[in-house]
C-alpha cells in the first residue's frame, strides 16, 4: 500500500511543500519549505529576496521556476539536499507532522503530481518521485533520532 498526496487540501496534504507551516534555516523564518527551496536557486541575488517576501507559496514557485534570470551553478548538484534539509526542518519543528510521517509506518509515499517528473510521479507514474523518497529518508531519520511520544 502507498501514501499519495498533491495537494494541501487532500489526505496528506501536510506532506506538500506549500503547506502553511513555516521553518526558520539561514538565519530566517521561511513561510513555507516552497519558499526556502526556490530561494536557494537565486542565493545572494534580488530574486532570493522576493521570493523569500512572496505571498504565497503558489508565487514563491513562479519566482522560483522564472529562467529570465540565471539560477547557481551548482543546483543540479544540490537541489536535493536542499529539498532534505527543509522537509527535515519542517518534520522536526512540527512534533504533530513527525508523528503523522512516523504514523505511515513503511508505506512508500509518492507525491502525485501528474505535472511533476521530478519530484512527483508524472502523469503516466513514471516520474522519479524524489520528494516522496526524501520524505521516506526523512521518516526514518525521525524515526531513529527524534523519537515522538
Amino acid at each position: 500500500m502507498s501514501i499519495k498526496f498533491w495537494k494541501t487540501k487532500d489526505p496528506y496534504g501536510e506532506f506538500c511543500n506549500f503547506s502553511r507551516h513555516p521553518i526558520k534555516l539561514d538565519g530566517r523564518t521561511w513561510k513555507t519549505t516552497e519558499h526556502y527551496f526556490q530561494a536557494q536557486k537565486y542565493v545572494n541575488t534580488t530574486r532570493y529576496e522576493m521570493i523569500a517576501n512572496a505571498t504565497t507559496p503558489r508565487e514563491a514557485a513562479n519566482l522560483g521556476r522564472d529562467r529570465s534570470l540565471p539560477i547557481r551553478a551548482d543546483w543540479e548538484n544540490i537541489k536535493d539536499d536542499v529539498m532534505r534539509k527543509c522537509v527535515l526542518e519542517k518534520f522536526t519543528t512540527y512534533p504533530d507532522l513527525g508523528a503523522l510521517l512516523i504514523a505511515t509506518s513503511d508505506q512508500e509515499i509518492i507525491e502525485d503530481s501528474p505535472y511533476d517528473y521530478y519530484w512527483g510521479i508524472g502523469k503516466e507514474g513514471s516520474g522519479k518521485n524524489m520528494l516522496g523518497k526524501i520524505l521516506m529518508e526523512t521518516r526514518e531519520i525521525l524515526k531513529k533520532n527524534y523519537p515522538i511520544q
